[in-house]
């Protein structure tokens, strides 16, 4: 078998996948699942799938006020929200997808990239949300349109598509 540890225990023969036994000391770690797999995963082009992270590769964001840089991944598009609210949108992208739990709404410099480099990824027939809501209005946030790269702020209440993302910091 592959990436399965074996041994023998009190006689028995014991085979246990690499994965469950990684997991189980990140765990016990207090460590992230993904702590490794961003020490050792290469993204892929953008715009296409990264095998194991749940979604497509959108680029590299520089991170602000000293935070450190980072991957954007999306989505897939079966994982789309359409016709959400604000608040609906923000709870339903923090579900788990493939198996990771840390996906969240894009910011606006995110949803920007999102526009840059993914564009024929979006439905170009509305609005999506991001996580900014608007400064001056509590009752709005911003969206992003993937026609012409506009972003403005909408009314919390109003049904707009929606689509999670993900963070990897870039390890050097």
């Amino acid at each position: 078998m592959h990436n399965v540890l074996e041994f023998e225990l009190h006689g028995a023969k014991v085979s246990i996948p690499a994965a469950n036994l990684i997991s189980h000391w990140l765990d016990k770690a207090g460590l992230p699942r993904n702590a490794l797999q961003q020490n050792m995963l290469t993204p892929p082009r953008i715009g296409a799938t990264w095998i194991g992270q749940g979604g497509i590769y959108a680029g590299i964001l520089r991170g602000e006020n000293g935070a450190p840089d980072y991957h954007l991944i999306h989505a897939t598009v079966e994982h789309e929200m359409v016709d959400m609210n604000w608040v609906q949108a923000s709870e339903k992208a923090a579900a788990h997808i493939d198996g990771h739990s840390d996906w969240s709404l894009p910011n606006r410099r995110e949803a920007r990239l999102l526009y840059i480099n993914s564009p024929d990824g979006f439905d170009t027939s509305g609005w999506y949300w991001t996580s900014a809501q608007g400064a001056a209005y509590p009752d709005f946030a911003w969206v992003q349109y993937f026609v012409h790269g506009n972003q403005l702020d909408g009314h919390k209440s109003v049904e707009y598509r929606a689509r999670a993302v993900r963070r990897l910091l870039v390890i050097e």
